[in-house]
């Protein structure tokens, strides 16, 4: 994070939520700059170098998932919260697959969005510290390697094991339902009856557990899903 006010970036092209957005942020001292294409998103990052950005899906010449993957490639400090009219369970796993940090759907209750970013600038220094690579106290996940390391040991996971540790640690903190890990893992296939999940995270907790028994890293939140604790 750089000195000094958080720097955010706005970038969608509704000029009317962007400016009303923009003053929500700016009543918590953070500095804001908005842009209505991704084109002169693409310049703002450049030239500005946020802490974080505002992402909408559907820009006028850009597609925010595009945007979304190349950002992350590119600037791997840079913390990326992707907000549309799109709600699907889909289009959220999608934009955390690519690399966004959080998704947001409109319309938004604006405590909730300050909150978020608020979350998001908070965990940019422990969670992310090199391109492809989350780290945690205790724990790093490389995911251009597919390796999980828990202090010096390599845990072997399977396949499916590592998709839902990825999914689930680039949102520390935040509750995961079954329906987004499971499409995390099989996009496109997910039965509501199935319960599959339940069984990999159980046996992906268990391989943690083992490896690191003095920390819980997955909690199950009755009734909702499951969520990566840091610390």
């Amino acid at each position: 994070m750089q000195q000094g006010k958080p720097l955010i970036l706005i970038v969608d092209d509704d000029a009317e939520l962007s400016a009303l957005v923009a003053t929500l942020l700016g009543r918590e001292s953070w500095e804001v700059h908005t842009v209505l294409t991704g084109g002169d998103g693409e310049r703002a990052l450049r030239a500005l170098r946020p802490d974080l950005v505002l992402l909408d899906v559907m820009l006028p010449d850009a597609s925010g998932y595009e945007l979304c993957r190349r950002w992350r490639a590119s600037h791997a400090e840079l913390g990326i919260l992707m907000f549309t009219a799109r709600g699907e369970p889909m289009d959220r796993v999608l934009g955390l697959e690519l690399g966004a940090d959080d998704y947001l759907s409109k319309p938004f209750e604006p405590r909730e969005l300050v909150a978020r970013v608020r979350a998001l600038l908070r965990r940019q220094t422990p969670g992310r510290s090199e391109a492809g690579l989350l780290r945690f106290e205790g724990l790093s996940i490389d995911l251009l390697k597919r390796e999980l390391r828990v202090g010096e040991r390599v845990v072997a996971l399977t396949g499916i094991e590592f998709k839902l540790l990825a999914a689930l640690a680039r949102v520390p903190g935040q509750i995961l339902p079954r329906e987004a890990l499971s499409e995390a893992v099989q996009p496109g296939r997910y039965r509501p009856q199935d319960r599959s999940v339940d069984v990999q995270v159980a046996r992906l907790r268990r391989k943690l557990e083992e490896a690191s028994p003095d920390r819980v890293w997955i909690n199950t939140v009755r009734g909702e899903g499951y969520v990566f604790l840091p610390a």
